[in-house]
């Protein structure tokens, strides 16, 4: 078997999470927060639209983490981000981490919004 070392681009993986917060590239960040190819920084949740319109030019698809559970994000929400060209993809938080940090490790654009888990 082969193994190679994973090289993650100027994003940041996700390390791992606990209640109320995420470890992000090292560095424990309270939630809710978003990280992209810019960097990682507090998100307001689901009425703070205009934080993800900011990062929709340096990714294809948005992962938006619900929390411990996989709920509805607010149609107004999905549909700016889609207007934007922004792919979006909902799951719960730990799901929302893993997916986000496989395609990161891939090179992909991507960027994660993420709610606190319980």
């Amino acid at each position: 078997m082969r193994l190679n070392e994973v090289v993650y681009t100027d994003a940041e993986p996700v390390d791992g999470y606990g209640a109320g917060f995420f470890r992000i590239g090292g560095k424990k960040r309270e939630a809710p927060l978003l990280t992209s190819p810019g960097g990682t920084r507090a998100w307001g949740g689901y009425e703070d639209v205009a934080t993800l319109l900011d990062i929709s030019g340096e990714i294809d698809v948005l992962f938006i983490g619900t929390g411990s559970d996989i709920a509805h994000i607010p149609a107004a929400l999905r549909a700016a981000l889609e207007q934007a060209g922004t792919g979006v993809e909902v799951m719960s938080s730990p799901a929302a981490c893993r997916t986000y940090n496989v395609l990161l490790s891939e090179g992909r654009r991507v960027g994660l919004a993420v709610l606190p888990v319980t």
